[in-house]
């Protein structure tokens, strides 16, 4: 006698017209938002955390009308910097192109599964496809491999997990790995991920433009092979997120050649500037890189959690990432498999974002779009050149401006400090602050593709404004 069937539990499914309701009021939600980034305020926390403790609440045992989500969601998004904004130009402006979004919204709808070849042979080749573009736009050699990973961080991690498989098997005794002072912190952050030993981390010292020293580099080389230890690995970079600032490549390249290191480059903020008309003088040698991570959610303005690594030599991913399971037997042992190449198992179809974005705007507009921010740059440092109280820093080597208030009592960084809390009072654009050479400093980054004329020059006043007090 066969067993009566559990009794079943209400369908979590929606009809046609459940859906419809749904996705008009998440549709009209979205439009009024970009529509008015023109009147929002370019930060607001202000009662950010009381509105945090107020939304937050015991797990509902019932839900409730999808429209008062919404209104939590848009009161949530409101009390936030507004890095949609053209007027956002503090840390690294990331970006947001729509036809992403609705590139994500079918892709998180359709839910399939593509880090094993088989469960979507097409989704994965579309996705490898999309790599394969960035790889060509940024000049990185035919046969590379790539991964879309989250953000240069686990792009990072991933390429020195590789490289220090490759490069040093398992032991890690006397391993040696060098950057420069001026390195994003995901370097020191992701070796120590990687079990790598931190008192094997050399900073090397950079030139008057906060460049990495080569001579400096090839000398500390030198003293850690006649101490005993293992030199492995040198992280370059293409564009500090401090000033934009691009590590001499083709000289680190030279000395990684001649030593037998891995060198890997940090593009996340500026690699994508090597596709504009230029770039290969902008950021030369990026293509003798053995990984090479770009970050599509800065310079190519796709949305946040949107990275990638690229590495030369194809079946080195796999050689670091790879593994086996009794479970997948019934799959191609073969096949190219993105969950055998880095630690993600499991992840949505990401490269339907990219895939869309670039496949709508083409690589032409993308270029001219980063063009502009170049030359907003250039324009910018000149202009706050001539306005009197302001020295500046470096001229732009990609799209960051760097300057400082003069102090008339010799206190310049409380001054400096206090203007740009003045500045970013009024709302009107975001700044941020870094340290150089010890000594607090203003800076502006111009990425965000809604970053046009018309926001530098509201930015050129409202510094101008401040300088004048």
């Amino acid at each position: 006698m066969t067993r009566p069937l559990p009794r079943p539990s209400a369908s979590l499914d929606l009809d046609a017209d459940q859906m419809e309701l749904l996705t008009k009021g998440a549709t009209s939600f979205v439009i009024d938002h970009l529509t008015s980034l023109g009147e929002q305020p370019s930060w607001d926390t202000d009662g950010a955390e009381q509105l945090g403790e107020e939304l937050t609440r015991p797990l509902p045992e019932a839900g409730r009308p999808f429209e008062e989500t919404l209104h939590d969601m848009g009161r949530a998004i409101a009390k936030s910097y507004n890095t949609a904004s053209g007027r956002y130009m503090a840390y690294i402006p990331g970006g947001g192109l729509y036809p992403a979004a609705l590139a994500d919204y079918i892709a998180l709808t359709a839910n399939r599964y593509v880090g094993m070849h088989d469960a979507a042979p097409a989704l994965v080749a579309i996705e490898r496809m999309a790599i394969d573009w960035l790889r060509e736009f940024v000049g990185y050699p035919e046969g590379a491999e790539g991964l879309l990973t989250t953000g240069g961080t686990l792009s990072t991690l991933v390429a020195l997990v590789t490289a220090r498989t490759v490069r040093l098997g398992e032991d890690m005794v006397g391993a040696t790995y060098y950057t420069s002072e001026q390195a994003h912190s995901c370097i020191a952050k992701s070796a120590r991920l990687a079990g790598l030993p931190t008192a094997g981390l050399r900073l090397i010292s950079t030139d008057e433009r906060l460049r990495m020293d080569p001579a400096a580099l090839a000398k500390q080389i030198a003293a850690d092979r006649a101490a005993g230890l293992r030199p492995f690995l040198v992280a370059a970079t293409a564009g500090t997120t401090n000033t934009g600032a691009v590590d001499p490549v083709p000289a680190i390249a030279d000395i990684c050649e001649s030593e037998g290191l891995w060198l890997h480059v940090d593009g996340a903020y500026g690699g994508f500037f090597r596709g504009v008309p230029g770039g290969h003088e902008l950021l030369p040698g990026l293509e003798r890189a053995d990984s090479l991570v770009l970050d599509p959610h800065k310079s190519l303005f796709l949305p946040y959690g949107t990275g990638c690594l690229l590495v030369r030599e194809p079946g080195q991913l796999q050689q670091a990432h790879g593994s086996a399971a009794d479970y997948l037997q019934d799959l191609t042992a073969t096949a190219h498999n993105f969950a055998e190449m880095s630690p993600e198992l499991t992840r949505e179809a990401r490269g339907l974002r990219v895939w869309a974005a670039v496949d709508f705007y083409g690589a032409e507009a993308l270029r001219d779009a980063l063009r502009e921010k170049l030359e907003l740059a250039q324009w910018l440092h000149d202009e706050l050149s001539t306005t009197e109280g302001i020295e500046m820093g470096d001229r732009p080597q990609l799209s960051v401006v760097s300057f400082r208030f003069r102090s008339a009592d010799g206190d310049s960084d409380a001054l400096n400090e206090a203007l740009l809390h003045k500045i970013n009072a009024r709302r009107r654009i975001f700044l941020s602050s870094t340290k150089i050479n010890g000594m607090f400093t203003l800076r502006v980054c111009l990425l965000h593709f809604r970053t046009n004329g018309d926001e530098v020059k509201a930015a050129l006043e409202e510094i101008q404004a401040a300088a004048a007090i």
